[in-house]
């Protein structure tokens, strides 16, 4: 293939916790070097974008405003596009990430990681709202994530799948893998889908998402929250599965051509 593009995950891909992965910020220079258009796409829901922005900074990884894509920036150009007010069922830190419509013409239950907000009355209260006739939207619906103590922690992804259970929708999903997203971060490069390639620790969300929607290729790294039995556990199976990214970024500019 010809890669145009590269799409990469950040939690588990770039960096862990507080830290880089080892390799990865030379990794990602060699894409650089390389005049690689390269769009950082992360399903995390507990960080406003210029926090995001300032903690990769702090690691050494200076990233553009526009090299940015969180599932916050596709519901508030969905929010725009519909003009509805929203119940949020979101992180503390991301409540100011929404500014309320001028004009309201629906009603919309916007669902992130809460983390400690996950408790029965707040979902009660948009459990509430979705039966009243709002409509559920999910910044992610992603299963668990690598916590900063190193072990796995419950996503948003659970929550979501309650409300759908308990009120009989279908949450549209804002993220990844949502095929709308995909195409709005390839649109910015711009790149044809069989052009970009996507780095994921997430054999679902990342990789299996980005192939379903007709990326040319999406590589599985061992990192993150990656165990064994993930490059077979989700259709389609990765393009490659390897170690890290700087092992991503090996395949990438040997396959370019």
């Amino acid at each position: 293939m010809t890669v145009q593009g590269v799409l990469l995950d950040l939690s588990g891909v770039v960096y862990e916790g507080d830290h880089a992965i080892a390799g990865a910020l030379e990794a990602i220079a060699r894409l650089r070097a390389a005049h690689l258009p390269i769009r950082f796409v992360t399903n995390t829901t507990r960080k406003p974008r210029q926090a995001i922005i300032r903690e990769l900074s702090a690691i050494g990884l200076n990233v553009a405003d526009d090299e940015l894509f969180t599932p916050v920036d596709a519901a508030n150009t969905w929010l725009a596009a519909y003009s509805c007010s929203t119940s949020l069922l979101v992180h503390p830190a991301l409540k100011d990430e929404f500014p309320t419509p001028e004009k309201t013409e629906g009603h919309a239950v916007i669902i992130g990681d809460a983390e400690h907000d996950f408790n029965y009355a707040n979902l009660n209260d948009v459990f509430r709202d979705l039966v009243d006739g709002a409509e559920l939207l999910a910044l992610a619906k992603n299963r668990t994530f690598k916590d900063r103590d190193g072990k796995l922690s419950l996503d948003a992804g659970p929550f979501v799948a309650a409300l759908e259970f308990a009120t009989g929708k279908q949450a549209f999903i804002l993220g990844k893998p949502a095929p709308e997203f995909f195409k709005s971060v390839l649109a910015s490069i711009p790149c044809p889908p069989e052009s970009a390639v996507m780095v994921g620790d997430d054999a679902e969300a990342d990789v299996a998402g980005a192939l379903s929607c007709g990326l040319g290729a999406a590589l599985l790294v061992r990192t993150g929250k990656f165990k064994d039995g993930d490059d077979t556990r989700f259709d389609p199976h990765p393009t490659a599965t390897v170690d890290d990214l700087s092992a991503a970024v090996e395949w990438i500019l040997a396959n370019r051509n």
